[in-house]
């Protein structure tokens, strides 16, 4: 199988989710120490500071999306349904839009944060309606 545009996407899409996690984590450990992080973590732990706080919130936002974003990609392959304008401008508005939200998010920046992540839902919502036409 070819890796389309779609799946490419996909596949930068996943990166991004990894680079999240290990964002969120350095910056957790930041704030805890590597004694906590090596540790059990047995107990309660303190609340995150500013940015690791902000960085685990983008984290389990992106982790909302992706499973979905994932199954809409590959149902409109097995569909023979991508390729079209609906799920190229889709999946790159759904990329685009979570690349630049995760910066947003972790420096604080209200509003434009949440049209971007509009933009990226809006790009997930294209891909799902080229599966019905």
């Amino acid at each position: 199988m070819d890796m389309t545009p779609e799946f490419i996407a996909l596949a930068f899409v996943l990166i991004l989710a990894i680079v999240q996690i290990g964002w969120a984590a350095s910056a957790r450990t930041a704030d805890l120490g590597l004694k906590w992080n090596a540790g059990a973590r047995d107990g309660e732990a303190p609340p995150p500071g500013k940015l690791a706080g902000r960085l685990t919130r983008a984290q389990a936002n992106l982790f909302e999306t992706l499973p979905i974003f994932a199954a809409a990609v590959i149902m409109a392959h097995v569909a023979g349904k991508d390729g079209g304008p609906l799920t190229l401008w889709g999946t790159h508005l759904y990329l685009f839009g979570r690349v630049i939200y995760l910066p947003l998010y972790a420096f604080g920046v209200a509003y434009v944060r949440s049209l971007v992540w509009a933009a990226s839902f809006v790009g997930l919502l294209m891909i799902i309606a080229a599966l019905f036409v």
